[in-house]
């Protein structure tokens, strides 16, 4: 199929392209990659009478680091991030290997999985759990919206039709921090049935901090904020992994649909989470040794 007919713009400023948006509202789609946005179009699933294309628009490609947060402008592909990463963050790379396939990645981008906000999706999940903001611009002036606050349903966030994300910050875990992310799905590439991803800190053999959210079981990624208070103080171990895992199915609003049941997104999500505390604690150095 083709998409449906739409005026297409390609400003080259952020203001012009505020101004498109807050022209057309809801009838406007922004156009970055385009790796979900152009096959929702193609099948009409999407019928925007404007496509904004912001690809040209100056001093929306910056990628920086400053002390721990990272900052990722709205033009930075998948891939460039991928391999900033390599010898930065293996948190990072271990999500963002499992976004699609390399093609995929070479387009796509980082805000723009983030905003579309699929509840399978990789980057969503890990702004959750880094405690990321994005930074939205409209006429209205900017704004920062904790990734806590952003996710609202399936494909669904808190931004306003005349907004645009200008960047997404990134609080990276500290150096000695370990990290677990795991996911199941039916083929490499796909989108995940369930995912999970944890980080923690270890200091003298105890817990001191613990960040835990799953993805693909419900309808936004969910931060795991019980579970986390329950493991901090505690030493680490397979058993108190086990409470932590029954106590986030506990929190999760899971769903089922033609890929998997409920109960099986319920199941994979315990076993998910308890592998990657179990990893983090294995990569985690104790900050009193």
């Amino acid at each position: 199929m083709k998409p449906a007919p739409f005026e297409y713009v390609d400003p080259r400023t952020i203001d012009e392209a505020l101004a498109h948006l807050a022209q057309r509202g809801d009838d406007a789609k922004i156009l970055a990659g385009g790796q979900s946005l152009v096959p929702m179009l193609n099948f009409r699933l999407a019928r925007p009478a404007m496509i904004v294309d912001i690809n040209r628009v100056d001093g929306l490609g910056t990628l920086t680091q400053t002390d721990g947060t990272l900052r990722v402008g709205a033009l930075v592909r998948q891939r460039r991030l991928e391999g900033w990463a390599h010898e930065r963050s293996p948190l990072l790379v271990a999500a963002l290997s499992l976004i699609g396939h390399a093609a995929i990645r070479n387009r796509g981008t980082v805000a723009g999985s983030i905003v579309h906000a699929d509840p399978a999706a990789e980057l969503p999940a890990l702004l959750l759990v880094l405690d990321g903001v994005a930074v939205a611009r409209s006429p209205r002036g900017e704004r920062q919206v904790a990734a806590a606050d952003l996710f609202q349903g399936p494909l669904m966030t808190s931004l306003t039709a005349d907004e645009l994300v200008t960047e997404t910050r990134f609080t990276l875990p500290d150096p000695g921090d370990g990290w677990g992310f795991h996911e199941v799905s039916r083929r490499h590439g796909d989108f995940a049935l369930v995912g999970a991803v944890a980080t923690l800190r270890l200091r003298g053999g105890r817990i001191d901090a613990a960040r835990l959210a799953v993805f693909g079981a419900g309808p936004t990624p969910r931060r795991l904020v019980i579970a986390e208070r329950a493991l901090a103080g505690h030493s680490p171990a397979p058993a108190l992994f086990r409470e932590a895992a029954e106590q986030a199915t506990r929190e999760l609003d899971t769903h089922g649909d033609i890929h998997a049941t409920a109960g099986y997104r319920r199941t994979v999500a315990a076993t998910l989470v308890a592998r990657a505390l179990a990893d983090a604690t294995g990569r985690a150095k104790d900050r009193t040794r």
